[in-house]
C-alpha cells in the first residue's frame, strides 16, 4: 500500500473511532470491542463510560501503577510484547529475527552524524502494542529531552506477520523520534512508530506535532530545559503500534528477552 492509501485508511478509521454515536450504539461498539479483543478492563473505567471508541483506545489508568523509584531501574514505557531486543551490531538493529535495518535511517537526517552514532554498538528494544493493550506511553527514567523529530511516512501494519515480510518497515512508517539524556548524561532515543489505523500519535510535551496529517516534510524541535520524570504519561497511540528504544553503548543491562510480555512500570533494565 502506498502512503496515500495507508494514510487514507488510517484517517477513515480515525474518523469512525472519534465519532460519538447515540449512547446505546456506542455502548454496543465499546462492549463489542472489549469482548472481541479480550481487553482487561480491571484497571480502567467500565466500557460504557467512554464516549467514543477512540476514548476507549486511549483510556487512562484509574490509579497509576506502582513502579521502582530506584534511579538505577529502567521501566517499561508501555504494555507490550517484546518482538526483539539486544545488542546493536554497529549501526544495525533487528526489526525481527532475520530482518535488520540501519539505526541512522530510523533516527533520520535531522539529527547530526554524531547524534546518530551515539547508539552504535549500543542496545535496542522493540515494544509492540497490540490493539488490546493499554495504549498510553510513559517515561522510563528521569530524562532531559534534547530534541524531537516528526518524520512523515507510511502506515503499514506492524504486527508479527508484517515484521517478517516487509523490509525496513519501521524506517518507512511515520514516526516521532525523541532524543533523551539521563541524569548520568547517557543518551538514548525513544521512537514512536505509526501503524495502519493509528491515526494519531499524541506527544503531550510537543503539541505542534500533528501525525497522520498529510505532512510531507520532517520537522525538528529542540529544547533547552525540558525535563520529564520516570512514569510521566506523555501521550498515546490511537490504536496499537510500536515503540523502539535505542540506547548508547554501556547504558543498559537488559533484564528481558524477546517474546516476553511486559507492562508499563515493570523494571526491564538496569542503568549502568
Amino acid at each position: 500500500m502506498s502512503r496515500d492509501i495507508t494514510s487514507a485508511v488510517s484517517q477513515l478509521f480515525g474518523k469512525f473511532a472519534s465519532k460519538e454515536f447515540a449512547k446505546p450504539i456506542q455502548k454496543f461498539i465499546n462492549s463489542s470491542y472489549v469482548n472481541i479483543m479480550g481487553l482487561d478492563m480491571s484497571e480502567f473505567s467500565s466500557p460504557e463510560t467512554y464516549s467514543t471508541l477512540n476514548a476507549l483506545f486511549t483510556r487512562k489508568l484509574r490509579e497509576d501503577r506502582a513502579y521502582s523509584l530506584d534511579g538505577g531501574d529502567f521501566i517499561s514505557p508501555c504494555d507490550s510484547f517484546i518482538t526483539e531486543c539486544g545488542d546493536l551490531q554497529e549501526e544495525y538493529a533487528l526489526q525481527i529475527k532475520g530482518m535488520k535495518y540501519k539505526t541512522d535511517e530510523l533516527i533520520g537526517e535531522h539529527f547530526t552524524k554524531e547524534e546518530r552514532e551515539i547508539v552504535s554498538n549500543g542496545t535496542f528494544i522493540n515494544f509492540y502494542l497490540s490493539p488490546k493493550d493499554y495504549h498510553r506511553y510513559h517515561i522510563p527514567t528521569n530524562i532531559k529531552v534534547l530534541k524531537t523529530a516528526h518524520i512523515p511516512g507510511k502506515f503499514y501494519p506492524v504486527n508479527i506477520p508484517s515484521l517478517k515480510k516487509r523490509i525496513n518497515l519501521f524506517v518507512e512508517n511515520e514516526r516521532v523520534v525523541i532524543l533523551c539524556e539521563t541524569t548520568t548524561k547517557k543518551r538514548f532515543y525513544m521512537v514512536l512508530v505509526s501503524a495502519l489505523n493509528v491515526g494519531v500519535m499524541q506527544v503531550s510535551f510537543e503539541p505542534k506535532i500533528k501525525t497522520n496529517a498529510d505532512a510531507e516534510n520532517s520537522t525538528l524541535y529542540s529544547y533547552e530545559e525540558l525535563y520529564l520524570n520516570k512514569g510521566d504519561d506523555f501521550g498515546c497511540f490511537e490504536m496499537g503500534s510500536t515503540i523502539v528504544i535505542l540506547a548508547q553503548h554501556n547504558m543498559l543491562e537488559l533484564g528481558i528477552k524477546a517474546d516476553e510480555h511486559v507492562r508499563y512500570g515493570d523494571t526491564i533494565a538496569k542503568l549502568k
